[in-house]
């Protein structure tokens, strides 16, 4: 089920003109690095998009705001403490912590971005923070991708990374990303923290359009537990290093490189789902011929999010009776007697009613990918949903989560 670290990493590039450094500030435990600083050689377009939920982070608050002005250069970042529910402290430490990061690199404060995960309500230890943001900025190019993705870690397994290349009018384009992901994971946006970079030439509303699609179809298409974070954040950051003609919404170039983004956002939405916490199955669920794609997508979250389902498919147990279940509260449009069901490409309901052939797939179901696809015989609409199964060690991770 888990990847190794040498399957992320082969072959990883970089976009020109970006830089990395982490360090230790013992956030949470000792023993690990735990700060991460991502910087641009070049001042950037910025694109973002935040957490759905009500109660968001400090980093979220003051990042939204940033964003507006659709520039940005660095990225400062934190693993162990989220700086939620944290008051107007948690503000000023978020404030802090970017003009101690804009006068180390020399840079107006309104181009450093903050992000924070971990616990929630604890507050942030400034006092061994402060000091290893110099240490950061003093650092700065020594070292990788790799090392940052491995410092903003939480409960994750392994770090994520996603590259790609593409030409863009003769100049070679590249779209890296890095992600923190396994638990609390629930779309609008799925819990995470995602930082894309790349040295196309774009403006600010083309790459808040390319962004919001990539988006839509990837990290808002997860779920591992039905929990949405405080501090759910991706950034991209476009410092126009490629030397490609600059690209707008009309510009030739655009689908090839909203396509590309989304291909990222989606690899990296995936390399979540298979790191979620004590998870042993990858789960792709694919609903067919709905009303309408809403209404399909209303039906694939009510199967991926359901526990009874995801327990099944932990316990190699085809019982599509579950699916039943979940699509008829899911709040969709269906007609029971047209349902058909397959799990990995074994039919087990046929119009509503069992085939019964649910033995033999079970025995499909010991795979560790798993794809439930459900035709409802409606209409045109479909979705795609990630997911995982629910095991014990799930509740082992998060019973400890703050010990």
């Amino acid at each position: 089920m888990k990847l190794s670290y040498q399957m992320l990493n082969m072959n990883t590039k970089i976009p020109k003109g970006f830089l990395f450094s982490t360090a230790e500030a013992a956030i949470k435990k000792p023993g690990r690095k735990d700060l991460a600083l991502i910087c641009s050689e070049r001042e950037c377009v910025m694109s973002g998009m935040f957490t759905t939920n009500a109660v968001k982070a400090a980093p979220v608050k003051l990042d939204m705001k940033r964003v507006k002005t659709g520039k940005g250069q660095a990225i400062i970042i934190n693993s162990g403490n989220a700086n939620a529910c944290s008051g107007e402290q948690g503000m000023r430490d978020a404030r802090e912590m970017a003009a101690i990061t804009a006068s180390s690199l020399k840079l107006k404060e309104s181009r450093v971005y903050v992000c924070s995960t971990g616990v929630i309500g604890t507050p942030m230890p400034m006092e061994r923070i402060r000091p290893k943001i110099g240490e950061l900025a003093r650092n700065l190019g020594k070292a990788t991708i790799d090392d940052a993705a491995a410092a903003i870690m939480t409960t994750d397994t392994f770090p994520k990374i996603v590259s790609r290349r593409i030409k863009l009018g003769g100049k070679t384009v590249m779209i890296s990303g890095v992600c923190k992901g396994a638990g609390m994971i629930c779309p609008a946006m799925a819990t995470m923290l995602c930082f894309i970079m790349t040295d196309a030439r774009i403006d600010k509303s083309a790459l808040d359009t390319a962004l919001k699609g990539a988006v839509r179809k990837s990290f808002n298409r997860i779920t591992i537990d039905g929990d949405m974070s405080t501090n759910d954040t991706v950034l991209v950051m476009a410092n126009g290093m490629a030397g490609n003609e600059l690209i707008e919404k009309k510009s030739p170039a655009f689908n090839a490189f909203a396509s590309a983004l989304a291909a990222v956002s989606y690899a990296l939405s995936k390399l979540i789902v298979q790191d979620g916490e004590g998870a042993t199955k990858f789960v792709e669920v694919e609903i067919k011929n709905a009303r309408n794609d809403a209404d399909a997508e209303k039906g694939a979250f009510a199967i991926a999010n359901s526990m009874l389902v995801k327990t099944a498919l932990y316990g190699n147990d085809a019982n599509w009776g579950r699916l039943m279940a979940a699509l008829g509260c899911s709040g969709m449009a269906i007609k029971e007697g047209k349902i058909d069901i397959a799990l990995n490409g074994v039919k087990t309901a046929s119009k509503g009613m069992s085939t019964g052939r649910d033995k033999e797939a079970n025995e499909k179901l010991r795979s560790k990918e798993i794809k439930i696809s459900i035709d409802l015989h409606l209409g045109e609409g479909s979705a795609k949903v990630l997911t995982c199964d629910l095991t014990g060690d799930y509740v082992k991770i998060n019973a400890g989560y703050r010990t």
